[in-house]
């Protein structure tokens, strides 16, 4: 196969692009996605004032409308790769049914961590590791563990980890304990001593 020219002609501007780790490749400051198989090769692209095509060893591997919004990105689904895929299928109300089906202490978790998180992908982040938990440890253990991880405040993945690998989820809690009253002895001064 003869390679493609990479000069100006009738039909389009063309240009090499190396592609980047997120499957996009860069034409006049908008980014366009490729297949994911293609990461780090170069390709050459066929631009005309209304679309873009991508090459790669002369096939033609994507075709996107042109867009000249610079700084943002084209991206078709098929060219991510199934792992991006499945993660991109869950979202904050997903993560949350998914946790109803586990039990109301992981569903509680799961809203608690999403709640706590200054962005909503970290959040998500760690509540897509309640789902890697419950095919690891069972849905039985993952409860009782959310249960253990909400009482002591532990709103993490790595938390959670740490109390199913450790078996910390087979205990029972402590029982509450109330306040105590200070005892006396020599060295505490009690309120008389402020007045």
């Amino acid at each position: 196969m003869l390679p493609l020219p990479l000069m100006p002609y009738q039909y389009g501007e063309w240009k090499k692009a190396l592609v980047n780790l997120d499957y996009h490749v860069e034409a006049d400051g908008h980014y366009y996605s490729v297949p994911y198989q293609l990461i780090k090769k170069t390709v050459e692209l066929r631009l005309d004032p209304k679309t873009i095509e991508c090459f790669h060893l002369g096939k033609r591997v994507a075709s996107h409308v042109r867009s000249y919004d610079c700084g943002t990105y084209t991206t078709l689904p098929e060219h991510r790769s199934p792992a991006h895929r499945y993660y991109l299928e869950w979202t904050p109300e997903k993560i949350v049914q998914w946790a109803e089906t586990i039990g109301p202490q992981a569903s509680n978790l799961a809203k608690a961590i999403l709640q706590s998180r200054p962005h909503p992908q970290q959040g998500l982040n760690s509540c897509l590791g309640l789902v890697k938990l419950a095919k690891e440890y069972g849905a039985e253990r993952l409860e009782a563990a959310c249960h253990r991880a909400l009482t002591i405040q532990a709103l993490s993945y790595k938390s959670l980890k740490s109390i199913l690998k450790h078996g910390l989820d087979k205990l029972s809690l402590p029982a509450p304990q109330s306040p105590s009253r200070l005892r006396s002895h020599a060295n505490v001064r009690g309120r008389q001593y402020y007045h």
